[in-house]
């Protein structure tokens, strides 16, 4: 029920009629409720991503519009006219009459207004009874249905009597057209027909009449057209002397030969004279004839089973209505009622039987066609959050889908809680009954809640819960819930403890009361949801975790990533947890998916009461991954943590399980305390990583000098113990003596984050940077005893063989050695050796720190720096 409690005191809102599904105008009763139409509502398709806009396009009219229908309304009116004036103008009229060809050109206007209007009218797709409001699609539709024979009936009678040829110009032939427009009269039928405002039976008995009269007066205008156009006015069934009274004599007379010849009474005064007559009269008879037959037989099934559940469904509607009134019922109560059967109907017997459909088939494709429909709904609900996909999924294949209509009671305050409910589509007012009235508390909308607390709790519902427009839920029956959740614990602890969190973000007064009663019976284990060591240790709820270790349940348990209980309690600091679960057993010891242990997890956490509690208890550091704890140390740039890791056993010069090292980590941190004390512990700087890297490399890839001082002056000191060092540089092996050099230790810095990753250093060496970085400017005067100068780098190139880029190479010890390297490198005798500008070098003592060298037998040109490459730093 996330969100309800929020809105507490609020004012509800109206809500747009066609965004609920159902037709926009609403029946109102005396006392102001509000009736669910059956004849026109529109439900919403299964799932909430199929359902129609809230609102329809820009000039685009909604078939359920009242306007609309108003408009609709009037035009059968007009089409009653048209189905007495056609035949009436084609059999006794043959040139127009003022008053009723003003009369048909007017009603031709509002017609050729409804062609251009209905491109503009959405349509109801049959396949999704969903509305169509595409302009290009409403067109398609039209064009390529009746809109020819719309158009054609629109011209009018006196143009398409000129247009015709002369054998058909007949006034009033091309006025039978119009009767395609009879069709608006038999929707209106329909319609009337399923309307519980309007009886049934009188309905039924309208259409027969309308349909008699239309058959009587249409066969009245044919068989007077016969006699009228006859060449011999005496030799007809009506005689010359009625041929010449008025049109109303005429009219009558051949209605009352109509009647009696359909009713096959034939008083014999009127009857067929010449042989047209006859044969008229002799195929009207068999017509009639012949549909009498069809009704009685065919027809009459037909009309008994189409008209079947209508009737059963107004029987069952005057039953419902019979009750409430013989029990006095409330009028919101019977309203409910009548509500409900109405929706119901709809739902089954038009098209729409979707939980039918489902249950006839197989489970595995009912739960695909769920998981398609609502998964993504049911996985945004509070409730299930954190679970795993496995029960998600049982879960939605088990839900079923309901519609509600407005003012329906989804659930009553107080009653036993058998199931709850998600909203999908629609909202609800969420009220509850205080001082022996009804309040609102709140709003239950689209992705919400109702019911669960009751279930989870063990209480009965806390509200009443009242759709204010048509809704579509999930409905979750609590035994199937309790018996999904009992094969899946974990996720049972999970959603129990969203549950939990979510009262207590309420910050409601009912709420936390139900809260507390809540925690009680877990406490006491009176909840049928199965709880795991690790939700009570997580909640640090020692007296559940005695019940249910008393219970006999395994205090090594674990979770899918191996976490135990206890290591639970040590991450959360919790000491009593812990003392209780190694009193029950528990291994101080044990390590989840990731190497971590419980001694770890306090420490990292700085328990230091957890710390003592598991160390006494046997617990170490060697039995997790040491190095990944020393990595996260270093990474965390936490000395102390370092300190504390090695306090307890724990080696920190061990690598985790892809090689790096807690020093690769420290030196790409540029964190000289950290280094040095690694050192210390006996860190190797040469100790390469999986991709080859040692922490010396790093040093000088990622340039950071001092550091890389410090690694030379170490790696200086293990290979030449009797090196003679400046007063200035003492040896690296001690940590003060270090510090002294350097002076007082400078705030660290943090650097790039991509540049101290294994893609900026790749990077870095691909761009050309890694000579850069390679290069040094150590102390010319330093280890004097055993080289001029150590360690110097140097470029060196000759452009008289096709190098021109240079090699980065070390310095020898002087300058003989120098020139037979550079003729070993390249072949040439009587070398120069040149500066980047062409100055000669003759002495290996005025070369400094990376210095770019150029060998050439040639004379030095002036424009010959201009010649090379820039200069490598």
């Amino acid at each position: 029920m996330e969100g309800l409690m929020r809105n507490r005191g609020g004012v509800l809102c109206g809500v747009s009629l066609s965004a609920c599904g159902r037709e926009e105008t609403q029946a109102f009763s005396r006392d102001g409720s509000s009736h669910y139409s059956l004849s026109t509502g529109i439900l919403p398709s299964l799932g909430a991503r199929s359902n129609r806009r809230v609102k329809l396009r820009s000039f685009i009219v909604s078939p359920l519009d009242p306007r609309y229908r108003i408009w609709e309304n009037f035009l059968v009116l007009l089409v009653v006219y048209n189905a007495w004036a056609s035949p009436f103008e084609f059999g006794f009229l043959e040139k127009p009459k003022a008053l009723l060809s003003i009369t048909d050109n007017v009603i031709n206007g509002f017609f050729a207004i409804d062609i251009v209007l209905t491109f503009f009218v959405a349509y109801l797709d049959k396949a999704s009874y969903l509305l169509v409001d595409d302009r290009k699609k409403i067109a398609w539709r039209y064009t390529t249905s009746w809109f020819a024979l719309d158009v054609i009936s629109t011209i009018p009678s006196e143009l398409a009597q000129k247009i015709s040829p002369p054998h058909l110009r007949s006034y009033g032939l091309f006025n039978m057209l119009r009767l395609w427009r009879l069709r608006r009269v038999s929707a209106l039928f329909s319609r009337l027909e399923k309307d519980r405002s309007y009886n049934y039976f009188w309905v039924r008995c309208a259409k027969l009449i309308c349909v008699t009269v239309f058959a009587v007066h249409l066969a009245a205008c044919f068989y007077y057209l016969i006699a009228a156009r006859n060449h011999d006015p005496a030799d007809t069934w009506i005689g010359e002397s009625i041929l010449q009274q008025g049109l109303w004599i005429r009219y009558v007379t051949s209605l009352y030969w109509s009647i009696t010849t359909l009713t096959t009474v034939g008083y014999g005064d009127l009857h067929p004279v010449n042989v047209k007559e006859m044969l008229f009269d002799i195929f009207y008879m068999l017509f009639n004839l012949s549909l009498i037959a069809y009704l009685i037989g065919n027809m009459t099934n037909l009309v008994v089973h189409a008209t079947r559940r209508t009737r059963k469904f107004r029987d069952t509607i005057h039953a419902a209505s019979s009750f409430a009134q013989r029990n006095q019922l409330p009028p919101q109560l019977e309203d409910q009622m009548l509500a409900h059967l109405c929706l119901k109907f709809r739902t089954d017997s038009e098209g729409l039987q979707q939980q039918e459909t489902l249950d006839s088939l197989p489970k595995a494709i009912r739960s695909s066609i769920l998981h398609y429909l609502f998964y993504s709904v049911v996985d945004k609900v509070y409730l299930f959050r954190g679970i795993s996909n496995d029960l998600l999924f049982q879960l939605v294949s088990e839900m079923k889908a309901e519609y509600f209509p407005p003012k329906e009671d989804v659930i009553l305050q107080n009653e036993a809680p058998t199931d709850f409910y998600i909203f999908v589509t629609g909202a609800a007012d969420v009220l509850a009954l205080k001082n022996g009235n009804e309040q609102a508390v709140g709003v239950a909308k689209s992705g919400d809640l109702c019911g669960e607390i009751g279930v989870l709790c063990y209480r009965p519902q806390l509200f009443t819960v009242r759709t204010n427009r048509l809704s579509q839920l999930l409905r979750l029956n609590r035994t199937t819930f309790f018996n999904i959740i009992q094969s899946n614990v974990e996720d049972g602890t999970i959603i129990m403890n969203n549950l939990l969190q979510h009262l207590k973000d309420l910050r409601d007064p009912t709420m936390e009361s139900v809260l507390i009663d809540a925690e009680n019976m877990l406490a006491h284990g009176r909840l049928d949801l199965p709880l795991s060591l690790c939700f009570a240790t997580l909640r640090g709820d020692d007296l559940m975790l005695s019940q249910l270790l008393r219970r006999g349940l395994d205090p090594n348990e674990s979770d899918n990533s191996g976490r135990t209980p206890l290591h639970v309690a040590a991450s959360k600091g919790s000491e009593s947890c812990a003392l209780l679960l190694l009193e029950y057993g528990a291994d101080p010891n044990s390590r989840d998916s990731e190497g971590n242990v419980p001694l770890w997890e306090a420490i990292k956490g700085g328990y230091e009461p957890v710390v003592k509690l598991l160390a006494e208890n046997g617990a170490n550091l060697e039995s997790g991954d040491v190095g990944q704890f020393s990595c996260t140390a270093a990474e965390q740039n936490n000395l102390d943590l370092l300190k504390e890791i090695g306090r307890y056993g724990g080696d920190v010069t061990l690598p985790k399980s892809n090689g790096t090292t807690a020093l690769h980590v420290a030196v790409s941190e540029d964190n000289m305390e950290i280094v040095k004390f690694l050192l210390d512990r006996g860190a190797d700087i040469d100790k390469p990583d999986i991709h080859g890297w040692t922490p010396r490399d790093l040093a000088d890839q990622q340039g950071h000098e001092e550091i890389g001082v410090l690694f030379l002056s170490i790696k200086e000191t293990e290979t030449l113990p009797a090196i003679r060092s400046e007063p200035n540089l003492p040896p690296a092996s001690h940590e003060g003596t270090v510090e002294a050099a350097f002076g007082q230790s400078r705030p660290r810095r943090r650097t790039s984050n991509f540049h101290n990753s294994l893609f900026g250093i790749m990077s870095a060496a691909h761009n050309g940077e890694r000579d850069v970085l390679l290069s040094f400017n150590h102390n010319k005067t330093a280890n004097k005893s055993f080289r001029a100068r150590p360690a110097i780098r140097v470029v060196v190139s000759c452009p008289e063989v096709g190098d021109v880029e240079g090699r980065l190479m070390l310095l020898p010890e002087n300058f003989q050695e120098l020139l037979e390297m550079a003729h070993k490198k390249f072949g040439l005798t009587l070398l120069r050796v040149l500066s980047k500008n062409g100055a000669e070098i003759d002495n290996i003592e005025i070369i400094r720190d990376g210095d770019h060298l150029v060998f050439s037998s040639k004379e030095v040109k002036d424009d010959f720096a201009d010649s090379n490459d820039k200069k490598v730093q």
